[in-house]
């Protein structure tokens, strides 16, 4: 892609707000976005070949949705963690294994879309975040959902065609959690804690695609009151 290609984008980006340039074949984040610090509040690099976020993704304190779908990011920077007011974060598509450390102090984060990775744990990062409403981590390689999930506040959570065997009974705490989807994992019924239908938020359950029929579902213990909060959900929404 041309300089002056380049340049029109950033002129444009300069009185919008919005910096999308997507397929293009892009190696590197471009660094000429550093001029527009102050002004960017979107940047899209979806379906490139960037390899790497350069630390100085951490200055655009201004930046509300970040979206890097289908791009070959293998780590992200610590310095990603200072976009203070970041709402969104799309990375479907790379090859993330862990998110850093600091990623808890993405204070206004409410969706965040990481499917198609290689996350191994529903990260604990994820618990600090007490904005968030909607995280995906369809898609990945997790196989067990541990103890700190019960401190997530998210609404819905997305975890289909993971290997998970395993979820914490701890997933009946999470105090805001409305839609949890755990479709084509390798969950047996025994795994499935009842306190999901008896005792939590949950109003979607979605279980379709496991090691057991849904009918065995509808026999366990608690499965009228977990119908009562659905039937409900839904004629709220009718």
């Amino acid at each position: 892609m041309g300089n002056s290609a380049l340049k029109a984008h950033l002129e444009t980006a300069q009185k919008t707000g919005v910096f999308q340039l997507t397929g293009k074949g892009l190696t590197e984040f471009p660094e000429d976005l550093q001029k527009l610090t102050s002004n960017l509040r979107t940047i899209d690099l979806s379906n490139n070949k960037i390899e790497l976020l350069p630390p100085l993704v951490g200055k655009f304190s201004f930046l509300k949705s970040l979206v890097l779908n289908n791009n070959k990011l293998t780590t992200l920077p610590e310095e990603l963690c200072k976009l203070k007011k970041l709402e969104t974060l799309h990375l479907n598509g790379n090859h993330l294994r862990q998110l850093p450390a600091a990623f808890g102090q993405l204070a206004a984060l409410k969706t965040l879309s990481l499917s198609g990775n290689q996350l191994r744990t529903v990260p604990a990062q994820l618990c600090a975040l007490r904005h968030l409403d909607v995280v995906d981590l369809s898609r990945n390689q997790i196989q067990n959902v541990p103890d700190t999930v019960g401190e997530l506040q998210a609404i819905e959570l997305n975890l289909n065609q993971n290997q998970i065997s395993q979820i914490s009974v701890q997933i009946s705490h999470c105090p805001r959690l409305k839609v949890l989807r755990l479709e084509e994992n390798c969950l047996e019924l025994s795994m499935l804690p009842q306190s999901i239908l008896s005792d939590s938020q949950i109003s979607l359950l979605a279980v379709e695609g496991n090691l057991f029929e849904i009918k065995k579902l509808r026999e366990l213990e608690g499965y009228d009151k977990y119908m009562e909060r659905f039937t409900a959900t839904k004629k709220k929404f009718a």
